[in-house]
């Protein structure tokens, strides 16, 4: 049965994704944002998710070139939302519009999650809302973010989920991340129907650059260990199960297991902490977090259990390594 026709025959959640273009935003971010899960809806012919946009007054939203976004709502409106995505261009750290940030504010308290595009992660910030949580923002707003909060966990990387904050650089880099979303909602291989749609068919992870390097990084060409550890990569401050890794990844839980001892000598959840605790070393070296910010950050219930994993892998504490 194709995926498809899966997706044909059980019952379909749809999403709602809200997006808020800042004025001055960049189109190509836009569209890398939006295209994708129209295209989820078009070739699942059904509809996955619903795409509102939101403008921060009346009438349309003007980019940094001559496009124009008509939006369906205004800032303030009530929405029922799953996502609400900034996407923001220009200069947003001199973004000081008030009633905005305590919109996205309100928002977040009922659990949507927030994410922003290319300047859209300095938005957030700036409004309170990426405290404990790790982030990414385009090269060129990084610097002077970190100056101006340096308690901010950033990366610099194509995109960042963490828990109900998804962060991206921009560019093309939203369609990475939205492979990684439709991936999430509804598997692998519907995701690379959808970006093979756009001939994007080197697929980047979050902390790479493209494919061949996640290739290089995990030493394995294997699909589905590949797909695993993308969707890991995705899941660090909230892990998953390995039902949910080998369905991703297209196989059973056993195989997935037996591939990654065969291919790495690890067990797949094995593989999977080292990867967080990897993660948390370099918070531990980089980032001026407390232990249990970093043990929430990477995935662990608290600082203690954080601390004991961590040493039993690394023979100190993480007190220690700092």
């Amino acid at each position: 049965m194709s995926v498809m026709d899966k997706i044909g025959l059980e019952p379909v959640r749809v999403r709602r994704i809200g997006v808020l273009p800042i004025p001055g935003f960049a189109a190509l971010s836009y569209a890398s944002t939006v295209e994708m899960l129209r295209a989820a809806n078009l070739l699942s012919r059904e509809r996955l998710y619903d795409v509102i946009n939101i403008g921060p007054e009346d009438g349309p939203v003007q980019s940094s070139g001559a496009m124009q976004v008509a939006c369906e709502a205004r800032v303030g409106t009530e929405i029922d939302l799953d996502y609400l995505f900034v996407v923001a261009g220009g200069d947003p750290m001199s973004f000081d519009d008030a009633r905005i940030m305590a919109w996205l504010g309100r928002v977040a308290r009922k659990g949507v999650q927030l994410g922003g595009v290319s300047g859209g992660p300095v938005i957030l910030a700036k409004a309170g809302l990426m405290a404990g949580r790790r982030m990414t923002v385009h090269w060129e707003h990084a610097a002077a973010l970190a100056e101006l909060s340096p308690q901010l966990m950033i990366e610099r990387t194509l995109y960042v989920i963490d828990r109900d904050r998804v962060t991206c650089a921009g560019g093309t880099a939203p369609i990475d991340l939205m492979h990684a979303l439709i991936t999430r909602h509804h598997g692998a291989p519907f995701a690379r129907l959808v970006s093979d749609w756009f001939m994007h068919t080197e697929v980047r992870p979050s902390a790479g650059p493209q494919r061949a390097g996640l290739v290089e990084r995990v030493g394995c060409n294997v699909p589905a260990v590949l797909d695993a550890v993308e969707m890991m990569e995705t899941h660090v401050a909230d892990p998953v199960k390995l039902g949910d890794l080998a369905n991703a990844a297209g196989v059973s839980p056993r195989q997935l297991n037996r591939l990654f001892h065969d291919r790495l000598g690890r067990s797949t959840m094995g593989y999977y902490r080292d990867l967080r605790l990897e993660t948390a070393r370099a918070l531990l070296r980089n980032a001026p977090l407390s232990l249990t910010e970093i043990a929430l950050a990477t995935g662990f219930a608290n600082s203690s259990h954080f601390s004991t994993v961590y040493a039993q892998a690394y023979g100190e504490p993480p007190s220690s390594y700092r």
